[in-house]
C-alpha cells in the first residue's frame, strides 16, 4: 500500500479565532539551542516556593512571574507530562534523567524564552493549539492544545494544586492525589450507616460559558492576588484550550477533550457548595438531641438503640450524592438548599426530574457508574450455609492429616538416620575395642534411646483424640445393651461382645481427651450462639451500602463492543485481525484489566470476574483464530488459556490476567483506577508502509524514531450510532471526540504498550503528531 503523509495544517479547519497561526509539531532537528540550566522542582520544592508568595492579606501574589515562570518549575511540568503518575497501587514508572529531558525538552522549545513569555504576558495561547478537522461533514471541529501549551497547563495545575489541595473538603474526591472513586466508595462502606433518604444532583448538558468563567476567575481571585495568572486562566477557556462540560460523559476519564487542568478547576469552582454542605451538617447535629454523657446507651443490657440524624455527602467532580438518617421531610429541605445554592450561586442548570429523593432500602441509585443499595448486614456477610462449614471442616480435618504425615514422614527419616549412625558407631567400637563399650559412649546411647521413648509416648499422647473419635464410632448404635435385645440373643454372643467392649473401652476412651473435646464443642457452641445473636441485633439495628456493578451494562457494553454475539457468547472481532499477536492481546488486557480494577470494590465482583474471564479472554482465543485461519482448540494449544506469547527473545509473557490472577482479585487493594472507555471505545489498526518517514513517537518528550503508524477507529463510527441516543448507546459510557476518528499515529513500540495497557492515556500524548493518510 502506497500512502503519502501530510501533517495537520491550520487551513484544515477555520475556526472564530483571531487570525493566529496554529503551531505545528516538526520533526525533530539535528541542531538545537543549548540546554536551560535548570532543574526540575521537587513537590517539597514547589510548595515551599509557592507558599514564599503567601501575603499577609491572605492572598498569594505574584504567581505567574516569580512561580510559573521560573524554568525549574516549566521543566518540572514537562516531568510530569514525560512519567504521568499511575494508580496508587501501581508502582511508580522511573522519571527520565533530568539532562536528557533537559536536552528533549530543549530541541522543542527553549524553557527561558517560554518563561519571559509568561512573565511579561506574551505568551500566544491560541497559537499553541491545534485544530482537529471533524470526520463528519457537520461536525465540530475540536481544538486542542500542542505540547508547550500543555506545559503551561500542567504548571498551572500544580501551583493551583499547592494553593488550594488542603483547603477542600473531605468529601471532595477526584482531581487529587489519592482520593479517587474506589477512595470514595471505600467511605460509602465503611462509613455510612442507617441511610434513610438519599438523591443525587444532575446536571443538564452544559459547557462553561463566560458567565461562569468570570465566576470561576472570581473565585480564584478571592485566594490568589495575580491579574496575569488569572488573564492565563481566562484566556485558556476564551480559545477553547480548556473546556468544561457538566452533564457529560468524559469528566475524569483521559479523553483528549478533556484537560489535567479540568479536575481542579472544577474543584475550585464548587469549593463554595462544600463549605455550604458542611455548613448545614453542622447546624443539623446542632438541632437534633444527643444523649448526655453519662447515659450508658451502649450498655449490653440496654434495650436502647440510639440512632443520630446525620447527613453524609460525596463528590466526585460534577457527580453528587447526599443521604441521610433523618425523615423525608428533613431530606427535601436539603436537596432544596443545595439546589437552590447550585442554580442561584453558582448558576448551573440542575435536571429537577433526575434530581429527586429515593428510598435506599427500596430503590438502587447509580452513582460513579455503580449501583447502590442500602441492605442488612447479612446481606453483605451472609452466613455460611451447613453444606459450606462441612466442607470447611473436611478441608481442615485433610490439612491436619497431611501435615500429621509430614511430621510422621519427619520422624521416621530422623530415626532412621539415628540407626545408621548408631550402627556405625557399634561398628567402629566393635573394630577397635572388641565390644568393650566405653562408659561415656554408652551414656549417650541411652540418652538417644530415652529420647526416643519420649517422642512415642509424646505421639501416643496426641493420638488419643483420634482414638477418643474411634471409640465414639465403635460405640455408637449400641443395640445390645437393651433387655429385650440380649434375652433374644445366645449367651456366648453376649458374653463375647461385653468383653469386646470393654476392650474398645479400656483401649480407645481416654478420659482427659473426652472432655477436652466435649469443652471445645460446648466453646464452639457458645460463640455460635453469640455470633447469632450479634447477628440479629445488627440486622435489626443496622443498614450498610451495598456496591453492585451494573451487569446489564456491562453485558450490554460487551455485546455492543462485539465481544458477544446476540446469543450472548464470545465472538471474533474482525477488525483487529490486521494487528500483531501481541498487539491483539494487549488491547483484550487493556480492556480487561480495566475493568477488574474498576470494579473490584463492589459486591458481586465475581459476575465481573465471569464476564472477563470468559467472553473477553474466548474472543480474543477467537480473534487469534480467525487471524490464522485455525480452530479453537488449536489457538488454545498454541496460546493456552493464559494467552501467552514469546517475545524476541523466547521468552513468555502474559499481558491478559490469568486465570489464576482473576480469582485472587477482590478489594484489598483498592487503587484510583482509570476507566475502560478510552480502551472499548477505540481500536488502534497499525498500518502497513513501503518505507518509514522520519518522524517521532507522539507520547510527550519521546525522541525515539523507531515508530509504527496505528489509525485511529472509534467504536461510535464504525457502529454508526449518535452518543446522544440513550436507547443505542450505552448510559455512562464516554465518548472520544469524533475528530480523532481515522488519524494517523506514530507509536514507538514501548508507549503503545503503555496505550494498550492503560499506563498513558490519550491526554498523555502529543496531538501535533497527528497524522493524516490519503491513499493514493
Amino acid at each position: 500500500m502506497h500512502s503519502s503523509f501530510r501533517r495537520i495544517a491550520s487551513s484544515d479547519v477555520r475556526l472564530s479565532l483571531t487570525p493566529r497561526r496554529l503551531a505545528t509539531r516538526r520533526p525533530i532537528s539535528t541542531s538545537s539551542p543549548p540546554p536551560d540550566p535548570a532543574e526540575p522542582l521537587t513537590r517539597p520544592q514547589l510548595k515551599t516556593l509557592v507558599l514564599g508568595r503567601y501575603a499577609k492579606n491572605g492572598k498569594f501574589s505574584g504567581l505567574a512571574r516569580h512561580v510559573l515562570a521560573s524554568p525549574s518549575v516549566l521543566l518540572a511540568a514537562c516531568r510530569n507530562l514525560a512519567a504521568p503518575s499511575p494508580p496508587d497501587a501501581a508502582p511508580l514508572p522511573p522519571p527520565p534523567p533530568s539532562s536528557a529531558l533537559l536536552d528533549s525538552v530543549s530541541r522543542r522549545f527553549s524553557l527561558s524564552e517560554m518563561g519571559r513569555e509568561i512573565a511579561e504576558g506574551r505568551f500566544d495561547v491560541a497559537a499553541c493549539c491545534v485544530a482537529m478537522a471533524p470526520s463528519r461533514k457537520k461536525g465540530e471541529p475540536l481544538l486542542l492544545p500542542g505540547l508547550k501549551l500543555k506545559v503551561l497547563i500542567e504548571a498551572l495545575r500544580m501551583v493551583l494544586e499547592v494553593v488550594y489541595d488542603e483547603r477542600f473538603a473531605t468529601f471532595a474526591y477526584g482531581g487529587r492525589v489519592g482520593v479517587g472513586r474506589h477512595t470514595a466508595v471505600r467511605y460509602l462502606k465503611a462509613s455510612v450507616q442507617n441511610p434513610s433518604w438519599w438523591f443525587t444532583v444532575k446536571f443538564d448538558r452544559q459547557k462553561f460559558d463566560c458567565a461562569h468563567v468570570s465566576k470561576l476567575c472570581k473565585v480564584i481571585e478571592e485566594k490568589i492576588d495575580d491579574s496575569l495568572f488569572i488573564d492565563l486562566i481566562r484566556t485558556l477557556f476564551e480559545c477553547q484550550a480548556v473546556s468544561i462540560e457538566l452533564g457529560g460523559c468524559y469528566l475524569g476519564r483521559g479523553f483528549p477533550q478533556e484537560s489535567g487542568l479540568c479536575a481542579i478547576l472544577i474543584n475550585i469552582y464548587f469549593n463554595g457548595l462544600d463549605k455550604e454542605i458542611q455548613d448545614l451538617r453542622l447546624q443539623m447535629n446542632k438541632e437534633n438531641l444527643k444523649f448526655e454523657s453519662n447515659e450508658n446507651v451502649s450498655d449490653s443490657t440496654s434495650n436502647v438503640f440510639y440512632k443520630p440524624v446525620k447527613v453524609y455527602a460525596v463528590r466526585y467532580l460534577d457527580e453528587m450524592l447526599f443521604i441521610t438518617s433523618g425523615s423525608k421531610i428533613l431530606t427535601l429541605d436539603l436537596k432544596n438548599n443545595i439546589v437552590k445554592y447550585i442554580e442561584e450561586k453558582l448558576e448551573l442548570k440542575v435536571d429537577r426530574v433526575r434530581t429527586a429523593i429515593h428510598s435506599p432500602t427500596m430503590e438502587k441509585i447509580e452513582f460513579l457508574g455503580m449501583e447502590l443499595q442500602a441492605v442488612l448486614p447479612s446481606v453483605l456477610h451472609p452466613p455460611m450455609s451447613e453444606k459450606a462449614v462441612r466442607a470447611r471442616k473436611k478441608y481442615l480435618r485433610q490439612k491436619e492429616v497431611k501435615a500429621l504425615e509430614m511430621r510422621n514422614a519427619r520422624e521416621r527419616n530422623r530415626k532412621k538416620l539415628g540407626l545408621k549412625i548408631l550402627s556405625h558407631v557399634f561398628k567402629k567400637l566393635k573394630c577397635t575395642n572388641g565390644f568393650k563399650f566405653d562408659i561415656q559412649i554408652e551414656n549417650e546411647v541411652n540418652e538417644i534411646f530415652r529420647t526416643w521413648a519420649d517422642e512415642v509416648v509424646q505421639d501416643f499422647l496426641g493420638s488419643l483424640e483420634e482414638r477418643y473419635n474411634w471409640h465414639r464410632v465403635l460405640s455408637a448404635g449400641n443395640f445390645l445393651s437393651l433387655q429385650r435385645i440380649r434375652d433374644q440373643l445366645p449367651q456366648e454372643l453376649v458374653f463375647a461382645y461385653d468383653k469386646f467392649q470393654k476392650e474398645v473401652d479400656k483401649h480407645l476412651s481416654p478420659v482427659k481427651a473426652m472432655k477436652a473435646l466435649k469443652e471445645e464443642e460446648r466453646r464452639e457452641e457458645e460463640e455460635k450462639e453469640q455470633k447469632y445473636a450479634e447477628m440479629t441485633v445488627h440486622d435489626l439495628t443496622r443498614l450498610c451500602i451495598r456496591v453492585d456493578a451494573p451487569i446489564g451494562v456491562v453485558r450490554k457494553a460487551v455485546k455492543m463492543a462485539g465481544f458477544t454475539n446476540n446469543m450472548g457468547r464470545p465472538r471474533p472481532i474482525k477488525l483487529l485481525i490486521a494487528l500483531d499477536d501481541a498487539d491483539i492481546i494487549k488491547w483484550y488486557a487493556g480492556v480487561g484489566k480495566r475493568w477488574l480494577d474498576y470494579f473490584c470494590c463492589c459486591h458481586n465482583f465475581k459476575m465481573v470476574k465471569t464476564v472477563v474471564t470468559y467472553h473477553l479472554r474466548f474472543s480474543c482465543i477467537l480473534t487469534l483464530a480467525e487471524k490464522h485461519e485455525s480452530t479453537k482448540l488449536e489457538a488454545i494449544r498454541h496460546y493456552s488459556k493464559d494467552l501467552k506469547f514469546l517475545d524476541a527473545c523466547e521468552n513468555e509473557m502474559f499481558y491478559f490476567p490469568t486465570e489464576k490472577e482473576v480469582k485472587m482479585m477482590g478489594d484489598r487493594n483498592l487503587s484510583d483506577p482509570k476507566p475502560v472507555d478510552g480502551v472499548l471505545t477505540l481500536a488502534l489498526i497499525r498500518l502497513a508502509f513501503d518505507c518509514k518517514p522520519l518522524h517521532s513517537c507522539i507520547a510527550h518528550f519521546c525522541d525515539r524514531t523507531d515508530v509504527v503508524f496505528y489509525r485511529i477507529r472509534l467504536l461510535q463510527n464504525r457502529l454508526n450510532v449518535n452518543p446522544l441516543n440513550e436507547e443505542k448507546w450505552i448510559s455512562g459510557l464516554g465518548v472520544i471526540h469524533e475528530s480523532l476518528n481515522r488519524k494517523c499515529l506514530p507509536v514507538c513500540p514501548v508507549h503503545i504498550d503503555d496505550l494498550y495497557m492503560g499506563k498513558i492515556t490519550l491526554q498523555n500524548i502529543d496531538v501535533g503528531s497527528f497524522v493524516d493518510v490519503d491513499d493514493l
